[in-house]
């Protein structure tokens, strides 16, 4: 595209395209490319490692081009077509299409004394966006999604992270290649359920560990409490038995915090 030219047309061929990779999760794992919304999350995408192929810009919205994105080949759209792929109408008018990554657990590295997350088989993208910025607060080593059930750059779930999925390290697989994973570098595993638990706070969280959530619907798979070194549970004290597994996840995951630096 030549300098000046500003994209009017929803027909144009990028915009279709930029529209099936915001809308399909098939495309998304078939070219291995995902949309960016907003200066934040881009700016946490490439602080993350991530590879920008294109900037987009609306002119009529974005406030000036940041040195750390003046390499960027950029394209310009008209603030109307802008509007039809933004999600929000408070991302600077910036867009970027953007290489995923793979997670594979291999190739994730850890700290002498590891403190990792695990969600199994998590769907709804706001608590998986509140995960990742759970895990970005307390800084852990990793997320490890197990049997996903949802494609990590979905757009809500970038929205709802903030761009921690970015920043965040993050597995994914099985259950089964989770657990491997988990016991080949001695990680102990806290699975929370209500099923012959102790109370979290009396759990020794100081050594490598794995704080190990399920849905709010189902809990934990049979596998997971088969392999289980200790469950835990938050005590409820009102009439419901179970919380907001996003909310769960925090409680546990900053008492291990706190003991590790008491």
């Amino acid at each position: 595209m030549t300098q000046g030219t500003i994209i009017t047309s929803v027909q144009n061929p990028l915009i279709k395209q930029i529209r099936l990779l915001k809308e399909k999760s098939r495309e998304r794992k078939k070219t291995g490319r995902f949309v960016i919304e907003g200066l934040k999350e881009l700016v946490l995408a490439m602080k993350g490692g991530y590879t920008i192929e294109t900037l987009l810009i609306c002119p009529d919205i974005f406030p000036g081009i940041k040195t750390e994105l003046s390499h960027l080949p950029r394209i310009a759209l008209s603030k109307p077509i802008y509007e039809k792929l933004a999600y929000r109408g408070s991302t600077e008018g910036v867009l970027a299409i953007a290489n995923a990554k793979k997670h594979d657990l291999p190739s994730i590295q850890l700290s002498d004394n590891p403190l990792i997350l695990v969600a199994e088989a998590p769907e709804k993208p706001g608590n998986i966006g509140a995960l990742l910025r759970t895990a970005d607060a307390a800084n852990l080593d990793a997320v490890l999604i197990a049997n996903p059930r949802s494609d990590l750059y979905n757009p809500n779930i970038i929205r709802s992270s903030v761009g921690c999925a970015f920043t965040t390290t993050i597995g994914m697989g099985s259950s089964e290649e989770v657990i491997r994973f988990l016991k080949q570098n001695r990680i102990t595993i806290f699975c929370a359920t209500l099923s012959a638990s102790q109370n979290y706070t009396n759990s020794n969280f100081q050594t490598p560990a794995a704080i190990v959530v399920g849905t709010e619907s189902t809990g934990l798979s049979p596998l997971w409490l088969e392999h289980s070194d200790q469950n835990i549970r938050i005590p409820m004290r009102g009439e419901i038995d179970s919380m907001n597994v996003s909310v769960s996840a925090a409680i546990l995951i900053f008492e291990a915090i706190r003991q590790r630096e008491a």
